[in-house]
């Protein structure tokens, strides 16, 4: 419980109100009588639905009541479709009827129709959107109707003129009578286990309003609906609609025009090959004879370009031809001059070197003279070898009866030793 400080206003109340009856509420037939009928010059009708124990205002806006079959009348008993809805400013509970149908003029049958026609509407089964098309060249199409029938003979008879290649899997099915609407579902998902169905004709030929009953059942169009290929319905002649026509992806008003509406025309596919064969062969020749010119506009561009450049690079090699010597004379000159410089120092340097290897020359050579044996044979000494050239200098080293050399200091003399 809420405190007074908590309290809420009047319109949040109101709000409150309006969207918990709004959000759960769904569209409903309810039945009553007429009280209180008043139709504005804008077009609005505004009155009472009414039983013996209740009241609920309701509201029956212009684009509704256009198809009112005929007007409102004060006390006529009906059935109402619509929505409940709260009327915010003064917190009043509405009844926005969407159509209104007369009690006295509805029976069984079409009040049953009329509900399964509400409860897929509500569902979104027969929005136009969920359509969805057909395959531009089936290969395989499922046939739902009975083998009896005429149906089926005018649906091969159209298939094969139009497109002899087609293959018709025919699902045979009773089509009136209290076990059709079961034997309808029973082939509808028969077509759901199938491989390679590209879509579905489901249909029979012309008979009394009540033959077409089963496809006015909800259990039937449910199944239509949840078909995972395209539906086409083609129910009795071209004046009878029937729910499973709303709800089925395409309604043919007979079953040789849903043939029709299934499968091309194979002289005007052949026709439609013929003139894009044409078309793209002139596209082709256009395309060629474009790009030969354009090859030839490339190639003379190509051309002029190639020789701009060997130009070009005439007039750059020309340039650097001409400012080659000049460049070759900057790069020469400074190692000429240092070469010349290096000249004018090697000339004293090399007789700097020469003049002092002469004078180690002599000094080594006055060395080498003065610890040479000659220089002591000079001096009037002798130098015995034997006949190995081994040095003698003991008395031992002279063998009696031997030869040796005696080396003087201008030359040398053979000698031998004898007997002491």
């Amino acid at each position: 419980m809420t405190s007074p400080d908590e309290a809420w206003s009047v319109s949040r109340l109101a709000r409150a109100i309006k969207r918990t009856v709004e959000e759960g509420a769904e569209p409903v037939w309810v039945r009553g009588e007429l009280v209180g009928v008043k139709r504005y010059p804008s077009g609005h009708w505004y009155f009472g639905l009414r039983d013996e124990s209740a009241k609920v205002d309701c509201t029956l806006w212009k684009f509704s009541a256009a198809r009112l079959p005929a007007p409102l009348e004060e006390g006529q008993e009906v059935f109402a479709f619509g929505t409940p809805n709260v009327w915010e400013e003064r917190t009043a509970l509405r009844f926005n009827v969407t159509r209104v149908v007369s009690a006295a003029g509805v029976g069984a049958a079409a009040q049953a129709i009329e509900r399964a026609k509400q409860a897929l509407l509500a569902d979104g089964l027969l929005d136009p959107a969920r359509k969805r098309p057909l395959p531009p060249f089936p290969l395989r199409i499922a046939v739902i109707t009975s083998i009896a029938g005429a149906a089926v003979h005018d649906i091969i008879t159209v298939a094969k003129r139009r497109w002899p290649g087609i293959e018709l899997l025919v699902i045979n099915s009773t089509v009136q009578g209290e076990g059709a609407p079961a034997e309808l579902v029973a082939a509808l998902g028969r077509v759901a286990r199938l491989d390679a169905i590209d879509c579905c004709i489901i249909g029979r030929g012309g008979g009394a309003r009540e033959d077409l009953a089963a496809f006015n059942t909800e259990a039937v169009c449910r199944a239509i609906a949840a078909c995972p290929v395209p539906v086409i319905s083609a129910v009795g002649h071209e004046v009878d609609v029937t729910l499973a026509d709303l709800v089925a992806d395409v309604r043919a008003a007979t079953p040789s025009q849903a043939a029709e509406f299934a499968l091309p025309d194979r002289r005007e596919v052949e026709a439609r090959v013929a003139a894009l064969r044409d078309a793209l062969g002139s596209r082709t020749l256009a395309q060629v004879a474009g790009m030969q010119s354009r090859l030839v506009r490339t190639r003379d561009r190509l051309g002029n370009a190639l020789l701009e450049q060997v130009r070009t690079a005439e007039r750059r090699l020309l340039r650097v031809e001409a400012r080659l010597p000049l460049a070759l004379e900057r790069h020469a000159r400074a190692p000429r001059e240092r070469l010349a410089r290096v000249q004018g120092r090697l000339a004293p340097a090399m007789r700097r070197r020469v003049a002092e290897t002469h004078a180690d020359l002599g000094r080594l050579a006055a060395q080498l003279d003065a610890l040479s044996p000659l220089a002591v044979l000079g001096r009037g000494y002798a130098m015995a070898r034997g006949e190995e050239g081994r040095l003698l200098r003991r008395r031992a080293d002279f063998v009696p009866g031997t030869p040796f050399t005696l080396t003087l200091a201008d030359g040398s003399i053979t000698a031998r030793t004898e007997a002491s």
